[in-house]
């Protein structure tokens, strides 16, 4: 193997935003770009003077010269276009979530498996500044034991094109579902959930799914864990947030309630005024190479110089997006298992889908099965 990876960047919406983080890693050559609009993609191939351009998939899978794809189109072809690169012998990373339905999951996991091919499903909360504090505190043991996680991921999606309207709120719940399985390197064992509220008549029938808020419970396997996750999509008034709460026996973090304060932090056995603490979560640029460094605290642009908008709701997702390509990078050049892997996106996937099918039955537990 070569010191760079031969990279191909499929979608270019969001995908857009990882063009200069691959042309600039040390061990990553962003040899081509797909994009199904033509004049789209020649807008940004010029502006980002790359050579190779696809505006078919399949003909891009049979360039020999590409190991690997990162694809970020519209969720209803996420499984199908990793399931046919993983076949046409390409590694894979896929933006979240990895597929819509649980048997999508498991074939992608076999393939991975079978192929020896990696996937890595980019879920960008485990990777986000945040994300990192707070494993930076477990992997130290501050927190102490974890008794308990809670996550969250309010959005409104009203005016998002093509699915989005009426999508079940747990549905793509990967945001708030990465993050407490992933601080203990946890495994969803089970899953209960409740739906609340309506949403508005015309939403309905496109998912036959009336919830305005999912709430879900997760029992870690082989634990005495169980984690908390909600969401909700439309007609639930809130602010945009990504939250993600850790109870332990010395100290429990939690996430602001309003975008732009900082964090608290409770310690256990202070005098009660002194146990709550305000604290600045600090940037992880340094474990990224210097060149994409800058990217944990600055937006990677679109060519109109506006920003895609779930970088913009998403307060740049946590500067996660530089370590997300590193990490895909690196695992390919050291020959090891993505996080998250194949088996892990599938059961951290899988929850949001059977935790709405759960719902549907009034809450009924329904178990994961084992990827």
């Amino acid at each position: 193997m070569s010191d760079k990876i031969n990279i191909a960047i499929v979608g270019l919406g969001f995908g857009a935003e990882f063009i200069p983080l691959y042309q600039r890693h040390p061990h990553a050559n962003l040899y081509a770009i797909c994009q199904r609009t033509a004049d789209k993609l020649n807008q940004i191939g010029d502006s980002f003077g790359i050579e190779k351009r696809y505006t078919d998939f399949d003909e891009l899978l049979q360039d020999p010269e590409i190991e690997a794809v990162h694809i970020n189109t519209p969720i209803p072809d996420h499984a199908s276009q990793s399931i046919k690169a993983l076949k046409a012998g390409k590694h894979v990373a896929c933006t979240v979530p990895m597929a819509t339905t649980v048997e999508e999951c498991q074939e992608i996991t076999r393939l991975s498996r079978k192929t020896g091919k990696k996937y890595m499903m980019m879920e960008t909360v485990v990777y986000s500044r945040e994300f990192l504090f707070v494993k930076e505190l477990y992997q130290k043991g501050e927190l102490g034991k974890i008794q308990f996680l809670q996550a969250s991921h309010q959005q409104d999606m009203d005016g998002w094109p093509d699915y989005w309207p009426g999508l079940p709120p747990m549905h793509y719940a990967t945001h708030c579902v990465g993050p407490c399985l992933a601080l203990t390197d946890g495994i969803a064992e089970y899953v209960s959930c409740f739906g609340s509220g309506t949403i508005r008549e015309e939403l309905i029938p496109e998912y036959n799914s009336p919830f305005a808020v999912e709430t879900t419970h997760i029992k870690l396997k082989d634990s005495d864990l169980c984690a908390r996750v909600y969401r909700s999509l439309f007609d639930t008034s809130r602010q945009y947030r990504e939250s993600f709460d850790v109870y332990g026996t010395k100290k429990t973090y939690e996430w602001p309630l309003i975008e732009g304060e900082d964090a608290v932090i409770h310690t256990a056995k202070k005098p009660e005024p002194e146990i709550p603490e305000r604290v600045k979560v600090p940037d992880y640029a340094h474990l990224l190479p210097e060149p994409i460094r800058m990217f944990t605290t600055k937006g990677v642009y679109d060519l109109d110089d506006q920003q895609h908008l779930s970088f913009t709701q998403g307060a740049g997702h946590g500067g996660s997006h530089p370590h997300l390509a590193h990490e895909f990078v690196m695992s390919l050049m050291e020959g090891r298992d993505p996080f998250p892997n194949a088996a892990q996106s599938a059961n951290w996937t899988s929850v949001g889908i059977l935790a709405h099918e759960s719902a549907l039955k009034g809450g009924e537990i329904v178990k994961l099965p084992d990827f």
